[in-house]
């Protein structure tokens, strides 16, 4: 448990809390966020990708948000119920001392819908005398949606045109045409429940009793430790690394496989630009990386099961410019995710504009196909062996990445400043070919071996030739180019390049003396190689990840540690992180990040087992 953080000043607007101030809970459908002061501010219902119901994180006025609070000068803390997402809230008076336990129950995994979507708030007074307050305030389909307030057999009923909550209660609720709040104070050994249900066509009474609550508590914990004690890991930092896991998991859609990305949208990546986007989707290389992390600590569940969301919803299709796949669908599997913004939410700390959707689903970036690739490369060799489907499947895209990796696009990094000959992407051809080799050799698998070669070696070649820089004394962005790209620590990860080949330790020393800052990694010079966006951004975690990893490999493993321990004191008092991390240290970008909590893993992975 870990008293809640010192943040510099967010500036004069102190209606929002700091982005890295929430813990995360869900019921592998849709997540809330918690904050330090036992607010809900942000929670779409029933699914990731669906329109909030509280996004006071996004706009304090019209966002909506669910408060639970003391209602006396407090200090808080916050922490997970042990080896759970189960958050606890903690609020220390000068009478007493009260929690609030945060939880969504965990439906049948498998099935299509968990039937509930509860979200369920039990607060308890552990000392002494404790006054709290709630206050439910929702605000439909992110704030633009009317709604009525009625009370129907004992609930309160929230009705919109497209969703409808109930809420229980065990203390009295006064309620205006809108909102609902109520007073009131317990004892040392009380407790009051307050849930809130989604509302079928068939709205029928819900059970709020301490009771049940005590139920559901106790099956949720049980159902998360269940989950956890599957992995196989028992290294060093293994409190972060099961932290990174569970919270990976929180980010799977039970129904489909699908992994998303992070669960909110238009956390900024700098406070007051225009960086902001919708991260509530499946990123084929995010998801691909993911399966490795878990596969790694022994989670071989969640790699069938995206596999399995591959075959069912994703199969490769025509070209249209932008490939066979694209590089992120939604956790249905859809493809269209048009973006638009929404005018009126102010944005996160005034950070404008607020976006849903994401244009860059339409953009080619060859690297996810050796992301892809790769995982299930390793899914047939750790997990069990691929179907002749799919490596159908795989054959077809290989042949298509044989055909196209020539090609400029958009890169890792997304930009929107015009395609280039990106030299990660090259590299992450290299490795969708390299790795559909191993396995049509390893199982005996029909294959064109002669072209994948052929194309393999020539990717290969060009690396070496275009992609190295003598001026820079390094491997560089873009062919043709000298600026330096944090991508590039990929390279002997993905068993391109030996750790130690002079070329790379030349680029890792070239690498840390441009864009490393106190084991914190820029993802690239926006001055020196325009993304087509305003503004600056933080470091890129996942970047400060590959970094440790790159160094362990090298052989400097002393360096790599003190990198990552660094790197742990970036984390929030949960041990979560945000995309990005500001010059000051602050948290910025949509959080949880699935990319850093699954580097996280790798790095501590490599690292513990290079110091024995």
């Amino acid at each position: 448990m870990a008293e809640t953080p010192f943040h510099e000043d967010p500036g004069p607007d102190r209606r929002y809390l700091p982005i890295a101030d929430h813990g995360l809970i869900g019921d592998l459908r849709s997540v809330a966020l918690v904050g330090t002061d036992g607010t809900i501010d942000w929670y779409c219902c029933p699914s990731f990708d669906a329109p909030s119901v509280f996004a006071a994180i996004l706009d304090a006025e019209r966002g909506g948000r669910f408060e639970l609070a003391a209602t006396v000068p407090a200090r808080t803390k916050q922490f997970y119920f042990p080896d759970t997402n189960v958050l606890i809230t903690r609020f220390f008076t000068e009478d007493g001392v009260g929690e609030v336990q945060d939880f969504m129950p965990v439906g049948t995994e498998r099935s299509g819908e968990n039937g509930r979507h509860r979200l369920i708030r039990r607060v308890i007074c552990v000392r002494g005398t404790v006054p709290f307050r709630a206050l439910v305030a929702p605000r439909f389909d992110y704030g633009s949606a009317p709604h009525t307030l009625r009370l129907l057999d004992g609930m309160v009923l929230f009705e919109s045109p497209a969703l409808s909550l109930t809420l229980t209660s065990t203390v009295a609720l006064e309620h205006d045409d809108r909102d609902v709040w109520a007073d009131f104070k317990l004892d040392e050994g009380e407790s009051a429940v307050l849930a809130l249900d989604q509302a079928g066509d068939r709205i029928a009474p819900r059970d709020c009793a301490h009771a049940e609550a005590e139920h559901e508590f106790t099956a949720t914990v049980a159902y998360w430790r269940r989950w956890l004690h599957q992995s196989r890991y028992r290294g060093r930092w293994r409190e972060m690394v099961h932290r990174s896991a569970l919270t990976l998991k929180l980010l799977t859609y039970a129904p489909t496989g699908a992994i998303i990305a992070a669960p909110t949208t238009s956390l900024p990546e700098q406070l007051g630009g225009e960086r902001n986007w919708d991260y509530r989707y499946v990123w084929v290389r995010d998801a691909a990386f993911c399966v490795y992390a878990l596969l790694r600590l022994g989670f071989s569940g969640e790699a069938e099961a995206f596999m399995r969301f591959l075959t069912t919803h994703i199969s490769p299709g025509c070209d249209d410019g932008s490939g066979p796949l694209q590089i992120m669908y939604g956790i249905d599997g859809r493809a269209d995710l048009p973006e638009r913004e929404l005018p009126h939410l102010e944005g996160h700390q005034g950070s404008a504009p607020v976006r849903v959707g994401n244009a860059a689903a339409g953009q080619l970036q060859l690297d996810i196909y050796g992301a892809l690739i790769d995982s299930i490369y390793l899914y047939d060799k750790w997990a069990q062996p691929i179907s002749s489907d799919q490596w159908d499947d795989v054959c077809q895209l290989v042949d298509w990445v044989c055909a196209h990796w020539d090609q400029p696009d958009e890169g890792v990094w997304e930009t929107r400043g015009g395609r280039k000959n990106f030299l990660y992407s090259r590299l992450m051809c290299w490795v969708a070919i390299e790795r559909a080799i191993r396995l049509a050799t390893h199982r005996g698998l029909p294959a064109d071996h002669r072209r994948w070669r052929e194309a393999r070696d020539t990717i290969y070649r060009r690396i070496m030739d275009q992609g190295w820089s003598r001026r820079r004394g390094a491997f560089v962005q873009y062919e043709g180019g000298d600026v330096l790209d944090a991508s590039l620590l990929m390279m002997p990860l993905a068993k391109f390049i030996a750790p130690t080949d002079p070329k790379w330790l030349s680029t890792l020393d070239a690498l840390t003396e441009d864009l490393v800052s106190d084991s914190l990694v820029y993802r690239y010079d926006p001055q020196a190689s325009p993304d087509g966006l305003r503004g600056d951004e933080g470091t890129f975690s996942i970047c400060s990840f590959w970094y440790v990893e790159a160094l362990v490999r090298a052989g400097r493993v002393d360096e790599a540690r003190l990198a990552f321990e660094k790197m742990l004191t970036y984390a929030n008092h949960l041990g979560l992180y945000a995309e990005e991390i500001g010059r000051t240290g602050r948290q910025q970008g949509n959080f949880p990040q699935a990319f850093t909590h699954l580097s996280l893993i790798s790095a501590a992975f490599n690292l513990d087992r290079a110091l024995g």
